[in-house]
């Protein structure tokens, strides 16, 4: 492994609009990772009749600050899912798998990624740190996944991390309903920590929770299935707003 990628931090990785995901997400109206995946939790296709250059194109009408690929296998993805919505879109993608490994995260950013998610559940704090140094080291944001408090403890410069509160449960594959209430509870600590970017991920299912969690002090949301099935995106981002709106009032 190269030395220097271990101990420096290389300029974000940027989209070739110039702008690094965290930047994109902190700077959206609306703050959604709009995510591409294969398949959801149970197997069941999502994508349908569509390509995948048709689904990253109306994710761009859309307004997204930014997109999340899926390449796990339990979704369906491939590497190849990856270079096809890199290849189809200028904006920051993130690779979303279980990395493990530096050359997951070269990988990931010779095939256009700007970000990749790192799973604090699953990784030993050292590993976990060495993989976020190397990440930075090649300008990759990492986005780190978290369901609990402790695995803040040890998480090196979380001011240039994402970090993201997954609300479901790897463990089932995340085929469980989710529990958003994990969001609102972890949210402090999340700030706490020093993250400028606290991302809520997954069982986001409807606008008006989305709203909630903005409302509650999320800089972002990770949404898939619900957006790649609703028949109109139009419709569910307005009701966002209003939603949002409403609450403010």
């Amino acid at each position: 492994m190269n030395e220097r990628s271990e101990t420096t931090t290389a300029t974000p990785a940027r989209n070739r609009a110039g702008t690094s995901f965290a930047d994109a997400l902190l700077a959206a109206r609306r703050p959604l990772v709009m995510e591409v995946k294969l398949r959801d939790p149970h197997g069941n296709d999502l994508l349908g009749e569509r390509t995948v250059t048709d689904l990253v194109t109306r994710y761009e009408q859309a307004g997204a600050p930014c997109l999340s690929v899926v390449t796990g296998r339990w979704f369906g993805g491939t590497t190849r899912l990856l270079r096809d919505v890199t290849a189809a879109t200028t904006l920051p993608v993130l690779q979303k798998d279980f990395l493990t490994r530096p050359a997951q995260l070269e990988a990931a950013h010779a095939m256009g990624a700007s970000a990749v998610l790192l799973t604090a559940a699953l990784l030993p704090a050292t590993s976990l740190t060495r993989l976020i140094t190397h990440a930075l080291g090649l300008g990759l944001t990492p986005f780190v996944e978290i369901t609990d408090e402790r695995e803040l403890d040890a998480l090196p410069r979380p001011q240039d991390c994402v970090i993201a509160v997954n609300n479901k449960d790897i463990r089932t594959r995340e085929r469980d309903p989710g529990d958003l209430r994990r969001s609102l509870r972890l949210l402090p600590a999340v700030r706490a920590a020093g993250c400028r970017a606290p991302v809520s991920a997954s069982a986001i299912t409807d606008p008006h929770t989305a709203a909630r969690l903005l409302d509650a002090g999320y800089a972002g949301l990770l949404v898939g299935t619900a957006l790649m099935r609703t028949t109109d995106i139009d419709t569910w981002l307005t009701t966002l707003d209003t939603a949002r709106t409403g609450v403010a009032a």
